[in-house]
């Protein structure tokens, strides 16, 4: 396995666990509706690659090889700006599509935070399929459960905010979270709505595209159903 510096991105939906606790419909609508949400974050970034979709997150990367700092954080926090907005402009379409269900309604609770670390990373390859293992892999993911008070923001671990501190100055603040197995650390977070400032209004959404959206939803929503009443029988049969 080779290990190189790599830069690594986690986008991870808030609220997601509350928002799957629903009855069998609106649970099938909801798994539907979480992966078109992520695959409109993860195509708001192409200039890094899908390690992995980790139920209601995905695991982003590139190799950082010499980059500076500084340009490591500003890459970050464009893409989090530009992840941010398409994660809402498809969050809008969903919830006012013309399905009533709560997988669809309830849409609009869903939330997108993102943590950020560089640091040195061992990559291989299983069935064309990117992996990537170290301890700052650990580290990136262990930074989820952080104290960060805000429901939207992008957490930069220090090794990546280092010397990119002038990018975000004005609008970064401190926390110190305890990792399990590594220790305390300290990383610092930016508001998210703060990075899009400026930006013009979020689209309304088209007739059309509640259309396609409310279409989607019931068509792609039935294996999720169906799959789960065959486990309920099979289960209910094993009894």
């Amino acid at each position: 396995m080779a290990s190189v510096r790599g830069l690594m991105l986690i986008a991870d939906i808030g609220g997601y666990t509350e928002y799957m606790s629903t009855h069998r419909m609106s649970l099938a609508h909801a798994q539907v509706n979480t992966g078109r949400l992520l695959e409109r974050v993860i195509d708001a970034a192409p200039g890094l690659e899908l390690v992995e979709v980790e139920g209601d997150a995905a695991f982003l990367y590139r190799e950082a090889g010499s980059t500076a700092p500084d340009d490591l954080v500003r890459e970050v926090t464009q893409l989090a700006a530009a992840m941010h907005r398409a994660f809402h402009v498809e969050r809008e379409y969903v919830a006012r599509n013309l399905c009533p269900c709560s997988g669809c309604k309830e849409a609009a609770n869903l939330t997108l935070k993102f943590v950020a670390h560089v640091g040195e990373v061992a990559t291989q390859t299983i069935r064309d399929r990117l992996k990537l293992v170290g301890i700052d892999v650990i580290l990136v993911h262990r930074l989820l459960k952080n104290p960060v008070p805000v429901r939207e923001y992008v957490l930069l671990s220090e090794e990546l905010y280092g010397t990119g501190a002038s990018t975000v100055s004005d609008q970064v603040h401190e926390v110190a979270p305890e990792l399990e197995g590594i220790g305390t650390v300290r990383a610092f977070y930016v508001d998210v709505a703060g990075l899009d400032e400026g930006a013009p209004p979020l689209p309304a959404p088209t007739v059309r595209g509640r259309l396609v959206r409310t279409a989607y939803a019931a068509g792609a929503g039935l294996p999720y159903m169906f799959g789960r009443r065959r486990r309920e029988l099979q289960g209910a049969a094993g009894a």
